[in-house]
């Protein structure tokens, strides 16, 4: 692994073993997001999420000032970096799934990619994830989505119930428009960090925002949609199954200020 790129399993490099166990046991949580200038926008969010994660699945928390630790080990003297910090154990699998413990911490430490598109259109999937509350590593079913979402013309997934209550998307948090306010979808989903920062800014922009449900035969009642995630703050969603959306750049560029307005946390 060049230089640019490194994987750490508590603050050393990870051994043969570590990169075994997580890639034959996908029980596990993770977060990811951009360090810039050596902060993070939303790290107070990030750590709770893995927090709080790591207390479900594991019984036992990681403590804050360890994964600030391991996360400075990873990054080293870098100012800008993507992160990926999972949790897992080598303690855990098909045969002994009741171990209980602090879990290990894994970080991969890259290049920060770039957001995920300008502009897409989503085609809507019968599917609600499992834990629907947890980032966690059973990510099959979302790559799986995409897959079949650009076989069939798509760039991309937007998952509704059976009863077509829209949730998330298969990397990403959907709002929608309506006048000066954004919708989000009242659902079970995973609460995203970008979402968050967005919502914590939509005043400094002259925004506000409410939850509620949100069916897949009304989309075409709202003036516009967006999606958001920790590398795409926000991208217009300009077609969701065979409704157009109409493009607003200047509204996508306020919810991007809006989550720009959120300072970056030091590490």
């Amino acid at each position: 692994m060049g230089p640019d790129r490194v994987i750490l399993v508590e603050g050393e490099a990870a051994t043969e073993a570590d990169l075994a166990c997580v890639s034959q046991v996908n029980y596990g949580a993770y977060t990811a997001f951009g360090v810039e200038g050596g902060g993070v926008r939303g790290l107070d969010l990030h750590l709770a999420r893995l927090e709080a994660s790591a207390r479900e699945l594991f019984g036992e928390p990681v403590g804050e000032m360890r994964l600030r630790a391991f996360m400075r080990a990873a990054l080293d003297d870098r100012q800008a970096a993507w992160l990926r910090v999972s949790l897992f154990s080598p303690d855990i699998g098909p045969r002994t799934p009741d171990w209980a413990g602090r879990p290990k911490v894994m970080i991969a430490a890259s290049p920060p990619p770039p957001p995920l598109a300008d502009s897409v259109r989503v085609q809507v999937q019968t599917h609600v994830r499992d834990a629907a509350h947890l980032k966690h590593a059973a990510t099959f079913p979302l790559l799986r989505a995409r897959r079949l979402a650009r076989e069939a013309g798509f760039d991309d997934a937007l998952f509704a119930d059976a009863d077509g209550l829209i949730s998330e998307g298969s990397l990403w948090n959907i709002g929608f428009l309506r006048g000066d306010t954004v919708v989000w979808p009242q659902a079970p989903m995973l609460a995203g960090v970008a979402q968050a920062l967005i919502d914590r800014g939509l005043a400094s922009v002259g925004l506000d925002a409410v939850r509620e449900p949100v069916r897949r035969d009304e989309v075409d009642r709202f003036d516009a949609a967006f999606l958001c995630n920790s590398a795409t703050p926000a991208c217009a969603v300009t077609g969701i199954g065979s409704t157009s959306l109409p493009e607003s750049p200047a509204m996508i560029e306020r919810l991007r200020q809006a989550w720009r307005s959120n300072p970056r946390q030091t590490i």
